[in-house]
């Protein structure tokens, strides 16, 4: 797939720009445990996978940025000076030749085609492909510098400012920092992380989409993020030692859960939980103890769904779904910031198209809605590709 994308990309630049691009690719993620840990310094486990955007880029020769999004047909073309948001996709771009220009290290404008194969709304964190690509060609294009982290911050910035998403810094991270057959275990306060190598053998992979995704998502996202904030607060009135939730002990919590109250309180305490699940994992992937990492990603669902309160109807079918068939799936949670999008399962091999009947069949007769299934694995970070 990601030759023929390429492909296809590289010539439509070539037939738009009548001039040979820079070719680079930027992959989605997946995250295996610690959902909405990030923005609390604690730990997670995302990695890269084989769904990717292919940017097609060349200098323009000018101050002037010609974008073309292959997948919505659509091109947009502006002045550096003049960043103003507009559609969807171009705020993400717009983003990051602005933390760009903050820097002012920016030599010129580009000509642009970009395309991909990552599902829209479905929790795999396009958003950060996409600025992570783009800026991570950018850097590439005019020889900036720039380490990967740097551009997984510039592009977090992208978001914040851009996009209005107060989002950490995983998704971004992963992007950059993803390694072919492993998964990461990222300390969120650090930003330092390990390589943790995850070869599955009788199992694979499966994202389910529920292809829904409830309008909740972006207030509530940022109202989750503030109530950890006053839980925070009000610990550290208390305990003056503590940055972040990550330095939360369940015994700090419930000495200040009268002051809290019960919504604050229930919310923080599945935060530290979740810390304490993510890190559990990891030792628990070193040993390939792929049953009992997912036990925990069960675990961690439940939590989402009944303590944050960020699933839906939808996505808690197909984990119950899962649930009832663990010796088909021996982990299953939602996946990404909530209300919609994909569950991430460990799929026993020899039984995974026996498993992919039942839930369709299933969920179309609750839902009326056909689900959609993704066989995912794991790959390398953003990267430059040779021209086809």
């Amino acid at each position: 797939m990601s030759a023929s994308l390429s492909f296809k990309i590289e010539k439509d630049f070539i037939t738009r720009f009548q001039k040979k691009p820079s070719l680079f690719v930027a992959p989605a993620r997946i995250n295996l445990i610690g959902e909405h840990i990030d923005y609390n310094e604690g730990f997670v486990m995302p990695a890269a996978i084989d769904r990717h955007f292919v940017f097609a880029i060349n200098a323009s020769g000018n101050d002037k940025c010609n974008i073309y999004a292959d997948d919505f047909k659509e091109g947009v073309s502006f002045s550096l000076n003049d960043l103003n948001p507009g559609e969807a996709w171009i705020n993400y771009l717009m983003g990051m030749l602005d933390a760009f220009q903050r820097k002012g290290i920016l030599k010129g404008g580009v000509d642009c085609v970009f395309g991909g194969n990552i599902p829209s709304g479905a929790g795999m964190s396009s958003s950060a492909a996409l600025c992570c690509g783009f800026g991570f060609a950018l850097n590439q294009l005019y020889d900036l510098g720039l380490d990967r982290l740097t551009i997984a911050q510039m592009a977090q910035y992208s978001e914040h400012e851009f996009a209005g998403v107060n989002c950490g810094i995983m998704d971004q991270y992963a992007c950059m920092f993803g390694e072919e057959h492993s998964a990461i275990l990222l300390d969120c306060r650090k930003l330092t992380h390990e390589v943790l190598p995850f070869k599955l053998i009788d199992h694979s992979l499966l994202l389910i989409d529920t292809k829904v995704k409830h309008s909740l998502g972006t207030s509530a996202y940022n109202n989750r993020r503030e109530a950890c904030e006053i839980g925070l607060g009000i610990v550290k009135k208390k305990h003056v030692e503590v940055i972040s939730l990550r330095d939360v002990t369940r015994v700090m919590l419930y000495g200040q859960q009268d002051k809290m109250g019960e919504e604050i309180f229930v919310k923080c305490l599945f935060v530290v939980e979740e810390i304490d699940r993510a890190q559990k994992a990891g030792v628990l992937v070193k040993q390939q103890d792929f049953a009992g990492l997912g036990e925990l990603m069960y675990q961690a669902h439940w939590g989402l769904s009944q303590a944050y309160d960020v699933s839906c109807e939808e996505l808690d079918f197909l984990v119950m779904l899962a649930e009832e068939d663990k010796n088909a799936v021996i982990g299953s949670r939602m996946m990404g910031g909530g209300f919609g999008g994909c569950t991430i399962n460990i799929v026993s091999k020899q039984q995974e198209e026996v498993f992919k009947e039942k839930v369709r069949q299933k969920y179309f007769t609750t839902f009326k809605i056909e689900p959609e299934f993704y066989s995912v694995k794991l790959s390398k970070g953003v990267h430059s590709e040779p021209r086809t």
